[in-house]
């Protein structure tokens, strides 16, 4: 057991502890500036944040090779774009011609009109 003189030399010391002037920042707080300006001027981002490729005109679309796929059937349809362009246009619009590419190929048939067919999904390559 501390005699009464170390307990008061404990107290007083417990006492002079400086607190943190600033806070740390928890999860209910805003993000500094420097964090968001940092997201915003990385390049990976300027990737995901532009108009999705199957929304894209043909001319817009920088890759060599474009490939489609359908969800149900698992069939996988590639065209080169400089094919797809002379086929179909340089402003055509890639969501279109994925369709047409898959169109009467899916094996996998319910018998309802709305529900027959391929789902086309666009892949990245």
């Amino acid at each position: 057991m501390p005699t009464p003189k170390q307990m008061e030399k404990l107290a007083s010391k417990s006492s002079h502890v400086p607190e943190p002037s600033i806070p740390a920042p928890g999860p209910a707080d805003d993000l500094p500036e420097a964090y968001w300006d940092s997201i915003v001027r990385d390049p990976r981002g300027h990737i995901r944040s532009g108009v999705p490729i199957q929304q894209r005109r043909l001319s817009e679309i920088p890759r060599h090779v474009l490939r489609v796929s359908c969800r149900r059937c698992d069939r996988i349809v590639e065209i080169q774009t400089v094919d797809a362009v002379r086929v179909y246009g340089a402003h055509a619009i890639w969501k279109d011609v994925g369709m047409k590419l898959l169109d009467n190929g899916c094996k996998e048939r319910t018998g309802r009109l709305e529900e027959d067919g391929c789902w086309p999904s666009f892949e990245r390559t």
